[in-house]
């Protein structure tokens, strides 16, 4: 959501702290805001609600919240997440071990995916949707909330790396030639330095 420059955000309801979906108990929520996933990343930014409603969010540390979870706000009122439908693909595999190897491709990739029983959800991208048909899934395009795997960093706003060096290796898995992992990653836990 963009604001404009001189918004005054003192007018603007302040959520203080986050409650899990499966904590909310009976508490009615007295408003919904409707994410996407990348938006459902949050520290201090301001978000707005399905009635249009502007509500700023002000939290100690930044958290990475999922569908049914709820943000406090300064009066004990309690505004409901809602993961919003985004253009996904509905990977499918033969068996279950399929399906692993094709979740271990995805993960190789750092892209962000929702594993279930069956399928795999993950972001459209033609590129990698190739890949994976080369690798003998089926690959639907459908559009639902997307609710990503929360990472090991998920607790610090989440862990996006990016991939831009997805494609390259896509092509390659694709057509059944080999690659070398030489990525450089400007993370700084990809940069660890040993010393003997």
């Amino acid at each position: 959501m963009k604001l404009n420059i001189n918004t005054d955000f003192t007018k603007f309801p302040r959520a203080i702290s986050v409650l899990a979906a499966d904590k909310a108990g009976a508490t009615v929520p007295y408003a919904r805001a409707v994410l996407a996933h990348d938006e459902r990343h949050l520290r201090r930014r301001a978000i707005e609600t399905e009635t249009g409603d502007k509500v700023l969010v002000d939290l100690p540390e930044p958290v990475a919240l999922d569908n049914g979870d709820r943000l406090v706000l300064e009066d004990g009122r309690q505004l409901e997440i809602v993961a919003a439908p985004e253009d996904v693909y509905d990977i499918r595999a033969r068996d279950a071990v399929h399906l692993t190897a094709l979740a271990w491709h995805i993960g190789n990739r750092h892209l962000a995916a929702a594993i279930e029983a069956g399928r795999i959800l993950i972001l459209r991208d033609h590129v990698i949707k190739a890949m994976l048909e080369g690798l003998g899934a089926t690959v639907s395009e459908v559009r639902e909330p997307f609710r990503p795997v929360r990472g090991a960093y998920s607790g610090h706003g989440g862990h996006d790396h990016g991939h831009a060096h997805s494609h390259a290796e896509a092509h390659a898995d694709a057509h059944g030639e080999s690659h070398s992992h030489s990525h450089s990653h400007s993370h700084s836990h990809d940069d660890h330095h040993h010393h003997d």
